[in-house]
């Protein structure tokens, strides 16, 4: 293994990255010196104060919206003129809701299509309009915050299961493609306590928790531990031509 706890120099942008598991994934980054860009799509003010909270170095705000790809071209348009290049992406946002998966009637296909489209459109929008910036790096990682609901099939939803299944998938198509210059993986947490769910309370975080190997609940800070690692614990062997 080749640690980098010194990731001076490095730019890395966060979607979601103003509360649940995007939060202490920015702290994380930050105290390694890295500068971070914390993506918001309604928490403008609670991306702020996390802001104010981080140590000196190249930090921002950016509102990007998961239906509006738009708002990643114009975020990669700026940091094209200002930087340069993108170290690392890390797709953390998304968007769910419970509905019971035998209830096909309220899991339309307006819902379905808003659940999939924040799950797994979102992410390849973010990775397509950074991926010049991405190529440039040279060294440079996506990752992707996933589900055990893409390989259990047991979640909020059956459109979310499915939406991280694909996520998964896109993940490994993409490492292929891009690789060994860019780096593509996902981190894959089970019942986390946030409020990410809307409608599901401590009590069912508890209950999908005892179905888990620790049965405990996951806490955000552990994910962004996980996610850091990526980055930081690389392990680097020659490349076959």
């Amino acid at each position: 293994m080749m640690p980098k706890d010194d990731l001076t120099g490095k730019l890395i942008v966060v979607t979601g990255g103003s509360s649940g598991i995007g939060a202490p994934t920015v702290r994380e980054f930050a105290a390694l010196g890295a500068g971070v860009v914390i993506g918001y799509h309604k928490g403008e003010e609670r991306a702020k104060a996390l802001l104010q909270t981080l140590p000196a170095a190249e930090h921002r705000i950016a509102h990007l919206e998961l239906q509006n790809p738009a708002s990643f071209s114009a975020l990669a348009e700026s940091l094209t003129w200002e930087f340069g290049r993108l170290d690392v992406l890390v797709n953390s946002t998304g968007y769910t809701r419970a509905v019971a998966h035998a209830d096909l009637a309220t899991l339309d296909d307006r819902q379905f299509t808003e659940i999939v489209t924040a799950n797994l459109c979102g992410p390849y929008a973010a990775i397509r309009s950074f991926l010049p910036l991405l190529q440039a790096s040279g060294e440079a990682t996506i990752i992707n915050v996933s589900s055990i609901s893409g390989f259990t099939g047991s979640g909020s939803n059956i459109a979310y299961c499915a939406a991280k299944a694909a996520l998964d998938n896109l993940a490994m198509s993409l490492g292929r493609a891009l690789g060994p210059a860019i780096r593509v993986l996902s981190v894959s947490p089970g019942a986390v306590d946030t409020d990410f769910v809307p409608g599901r309370d401590l009590a069912a975080v508890h209950a999908a928790a005892k179905s888990t190997p620790l049965r405990r609940i996951v806490e955000p800070e552990d994910v962004a531990s996980a996610i850091v690692a990526c980055v930081t614990r690389l392990r680097r062997a020659p490349a076959f031509d």
